[in-house]
């Protein structure tokens, strides 16, 4: 089944992709649907919040563009409430009873916390308006390609967040986090697109070019100049 993101994005047709949350690598504060698409944080009825826990997708992205949206089934409260990715090296807990922005707080991740900033390397910055809401979709579009990551708000592009993400060189997993007790998240659409080898063509092209107007002057017949201006 193909999906086809709104107008102000450049990518076309998506395709369905079936990753899940890793249930082998998660704290035990983390628990999981048994589809493994819903995670629970700290819902122990006797023991409340001891710090901050992470669970990460089962599978890592090293190309293509990547789409999938992350459901808040209860609002989120506490210290923090995050999605984004990181590598396999970020960490998914803190020290006990530390309550921070776990994804982002080093090298390894990069994430936007439901306060509206966005955090990576232990730096934050403005990004949009918090969200409180139960239901509150946040969509999260990872260009391997491009190494950019932008953020959705309940379809709404945000912009673009964070760029440099393909200079790891490494995959990068979906992840989610949280400081506080009964925190719900769902997973929702999750889509996947690779270009193809003309595509490929035409990006390296791209790239090469140090100004898209030069693309003007390229030996090139005017669809293929209209197919890298559009990548």
């Amino acid at each position: 089944m193909a999906l086809t993101l709104g107008p102000e994005s450049s990518f076309r047709e998506y395709f369905n992709d079936n990753w899940v949350w890793d249930g082998s690598s998660k704290p035990p504060e983390v628990q999981l649907s048994s589809n493994f698409e819903d995670a629970y944080f700290y819902i122990d009825p006797v023991i409340q919040s001891t710090g901050t826990v992470a669970v990460r997708g089962n599978k890592g992205f090293a190309d293509g563009e990547h789409y999938w949206e992350i459901l808040f089934l209860e609002p989120p409260i506490g210290t923090s409430v995050m999605v984004g990715v990181g590598t396999q090296k970020a960490v998914l807990r803190s020290n006990l009873y530390q309550y921070v922005n776990l994804i982002g707080q080093d090298q390894e991740s990069w994430g936007l916390s439901y306060k509206g900033k966005i955090w990576h390397n232990g730096v934050s910055k403005e990004y949009c308006d918090p969200f409180f809401d139960t239901t509150t979709v946040i969509g999260v579009l990872l260009n391997m390609y491009k190494g950019t990551l932008t953020f959705y708000k309940n379809g709404v592009s945000l912009g673009e967040a964070f760029t440099g993400l393909n200079t790891k060189c490494e995959p990068l997993y979906p992840l989610i986090s949280s400081t506080a007790t009964e925190t719900e998240l769902g997973l929702g659409v999750r889509t996947c697109r690779y270009l193809t080898l003309q595509e490929k063509c035409f990006s390296m092209i791209r790239s090469s070019l140090k100004n898209i107007d030069n693309v003007d002057n390229l030996p090139l017949p005017n669809l293929m100049k209209n197919h890298i201006r559009e990548l």
